[in-house]
């Protein structure tokens, strides 16, 4: 047999349903191929990092500096360390790999879009994308504003040591706590996009986020007192704004999905009531004055 007939059949069996269906070693196998490729463009991402570590390593390293000479003119004593052999090392692998991740984020977000969509619909697919789009510039943007706000977020917890003592932090725990702030605010800003895919999902409506208004206002301001830890007013709503402008279009778009929602099933019959609304049933289903006994009660009985 011929390799390209080997090659055809293969293609045959992967398409051998319309709905884009494999069997069970072919799903396995295409499992494989796209998790190589996408460990493959994070490696290429690493490879990249490491050239540049420099930069990069500055860049990590500016919100430190900008609280170190604060804390010297107090008299406070704030510096990074390396405390083992091997931790310098850890440190550059450490910075790479995580440069190498977000450098190839289009790569293996891409390989997991192709390794799930033969499992979606056309109206999925179509969604799919747009919550992908979305989902990327609103996580940069929450890494962005922890990275804006991190100056402040250190002058405050850096700012509890006391005179006279050195503060020797390892770098290693430093790195940890950047990323780790950075990820929290970039999924806190990823919020709004998953009450949109619940949502489209049919498992949360937007006339509900509207009656709990009062709590998304909290929440957003309590995320921002988190990003800026200061007594400043006015620095808390310039960071809060933002994200209130998010959820806000989140819950226009929820409500908007609500309303073609309801008239797609009044056109298919279904969906003739309101949640709230009563439906037109008789006023009387049991006669009062009737005294005969029920089928259930002669059973009974």
């Amino acid at each position: 047999m011929a390799v390209g007939d080997v090659s055809a059949g293969r293609r045959s069996r992967r398409s051998a349903s319309g709905d884009g269906a494999m069997p069970l070693f072919e799903h396995l196998r295409e499992f494989q191929t796209r998790l190589f490729r996408a460990v493959l463009g994070i490696l290429i991402g690493a490879a990249i990092a490491w050239a540049f570590y420099d930069p990069i390593f500055n860049f990590v390293y500016a919100p430190f500096n900008d609280v170190v000479g604060a804390a010297r003119s107090q008299g406070k004593e704030i510096t990074l360390a390396v405390n083992g052999v091997t931790d310098a090392f850890t440190l550059k692998l450490k910075i790479v790999m995580v440069a190498g991740l977000v450098m190839s984020l289009p790569i293996w977000l891409f390989q997991l879009w192709r390794f799930l969509a033969p499992g979606l619909k056309g109206g999925e697919k179509k969604w799919a994308y747009g919550f992908v789009i979305a989902a990327t510039p609103l996580f940069l943007f929450g890494a962005a504003v922890a990275y804006r706000t991190m100056p402040s977020l250190l002058d405050l917890m850096l700012g509890f040591t006391p005179e006279h003592v050195a503060n020797i932090i390892n770098v290693n725990d430093y790195l940890t706590f950047i990323i780790q702030i950075m990820l929290f605010f970039g999924v806190g800003a990823l919020i709004p996009l998953i009450f949109v895919m619940l949502n489209f999902a049919g498992l949360l409506r937007g006339r509900t986020l509207v009656r709990h208004w009062r709590w998304l206002i909290i929440g957003c301001l309590t995320f921002a007192a988190v990003a800026t830890p200061t007594p400043d007013p006015f620095t808390m709503l310039l960071v809060a704004t933002p994200f209130m402008v998010i959820v806000l279009v989140a819950v226009l778009i929820m409500l908007i999905n609500d309303k073609r929602r309801s008239r797609r099933e009044r056109r298919e019959g279904a969906g003739q009531w309101a949640d709230e609304e009563a439906s037109s049933l008789p006023a009387l289903i049991v006669d009062p004055t009737d005294t005969a006994p029920s089928v259930i009660e002669d059973e009974i009985l």
